[in-house]
């Protein structure tokens, strides 16, 4: 399954504010030869972003200290409209992927998250011609 993407030269912003749940996610996605970022807050993820220009996807945990996914989300995609980010949140009520996608993701993911799911996904937004 993970030997099928190869994301070598392409940079992941992991916006996580859990430990546990971002050594996950970098499990899954060391494989890939992506190089990846973590930021544990929404704050320290906008400030990723103003200070690096050249991030590809950013996984977007929506429930987080300083300044939540939302905001975040909001604020990044005022200085880098194009940069793809798939929010990730264990709060999946109804209406939670409308408002999501509305504060400006561009897709969605729920918790506990499938591998092969977040790995299509992001296959999706960086190698978007395969």
């Amino acid at each position: 399954m993970f030997n099928n993407y190869d994301f070598t030269g392409k940079k992941i912003l992991i916006a996580e504010d859990e430990r546990t749940n971002y050594l996950f996610l970098e499990a899954l996605l060391k494989r890939t030869n992506a190089t990846l970022i973590w930021a544990e807050t929404g704050k320290s993820a906008l400030e990723e972003v103003q200070k690096d220009g050249t991030i590809d996807v950013i996984l977007m945990d929506i429930k987080m200290p300083q300044m939540n996914g939302y905001e975040a989300t909001n604020e990044i995609k005022k200085i880098q409209p194009q940069i793809p980010i798939i929010a990730q949140t264990a709060y999946a009520l109804a209406g939670e992927k409308e408002k999501i996608l509305n504060a400006g993701c561009n897709d969605y993911l729920s918790k506990p998250i499938m591998g092969k799911v977040l790995l299509e996904k992001i296959n999706k937004f960086i190698n978007p011609e395969k």
